[in-house]
């Protein structure tokens, strides 16, 4: 039964929706872009995220400024000079302190490792995020500490490097990397403005409208963000992390990759679901071998 809150956001869009379909679509995206909040609920998440800070104290933090206020990056030193560097980007209502352990699995090889809490996430300012602003943070944090060798990214994070690999949005820049992992992300964006927009009952007029403004914002369409197509097109060594019963982003995203080309591994790693999949043990240990050009550990 939807909440009573969820009601009231129905009733009114709806209405409002018959009267200014352009401005509620735009109201409707400010919705879609709201992140959720940064306290954790319940005694497992606050161990979680107890234990998440402990190893980010042995990070650096090392903010830098965007137009939509501070980024919050954090740095494992690595161990010489000379030493492979790589990005870690966590997904939607998570933050730095959820892929802690594989940032902190990474350095542990010797490499420099960089991960950021993005927008509205974390230690960043705000209480919202888009797939642009996700962008604009990696290629800042790019100019700021890169170039990068690989980066990694979890659900929402491993689209935005995925997006912001291909160069697709208008102005944004380009993430310039030799390897990429993505663990549990989805690989085009249509289905979640369909869900968002269902969930909201929001009339065909407003869904038109609400889609024509996350294009104008993003700087390109909704098609581009087509990851799978971006993978075919730039061919860098590509690790996809799926669990077959992942609930959050379906496994055929990560199915889809299967027609990008020979430059694409799978690791399938079954019973972890959408959140324990990105600390677990045999999936750092197959990200961390295939970043470091290790063939026979990595997962095939």
């Amino acid at each position: 039964m939807a909440s009573f809150a969820l009601n009231v956001i129905r009733l009114g869009l709806a209405a409002a929706g018959r009267v200014a379909p352009k401005v509620t679509g735009r109201l409707a995206f400010e919705l879609f872009c709201r992140t959720p909040s940064r306290r954790p609920k319940g005694g497992k998440a606050r161990l979680a995220v107890e234990a998440g800070r402990q190893r980010l104290s042995r990070a650096v933090e090392m903010p830098f400024d965007m137009a939509h206020g501070q980024v919050m990056a954090y740095r494992f030193a690595g161990a010489h000079r000379a030493a492979k560097r790589f990005l870690v980007v966590h997904g939607w209502g998570a933050g730095a302190l959820y892929v802690s352990e594989l940032a902190e699995s990474l350095a542990s090889t010797g490499a420099e490792v960089v991960v950021l809490d993005l927008p509205g996430h974390g230690k960043s300012a705000g209480r919202r995020l888009n797939m642009r602003m996700a962008v604009d943070a990696v290629i800042q944090a790019q100019e700021c500490f890169g170039p990068f060798d690989g980066a990694v990214g979890h659900s929402f994070g491993g689209a935005g490097l995925m997006i912001a690999h291909g160069g697709v949005m208008a102005g944004a820049g380009q993430l310039y990397v030799d390897k990429l992992a993505v663990i549990g992300s989805p690989s085009e964006i249509h289905w979640l403005f369909r869900d968002f927009s269902n969930a909201l009952l929001l009339s065909p007029a407003v869904r038109r409208e609400l889609v024509r403004h996350a294009e104008t914002v993003a700087g390109c369409s909704l098609d581009a963000f087509d990851t799978v197509a971006i993978s075919q097109r730039l061919r860098a060594p590509l690790l996809v992390v799926h669990a077959e019963d992942d609930k959050e982003v379906a496994v055929d995203h990560a199915r889809r990759y299967a027609s990008a080309g020979p430059h694409v591994r799978f690791h399938w790693a079954n019973g972890f679901g959408h959140r324990r999949i990105v600390s677990a043990p045999e999936v750092m240990q197959g990200i961390s071998a295939f970043l470091r050009d290790d063939a026979d550990s990595a997962a095939a």
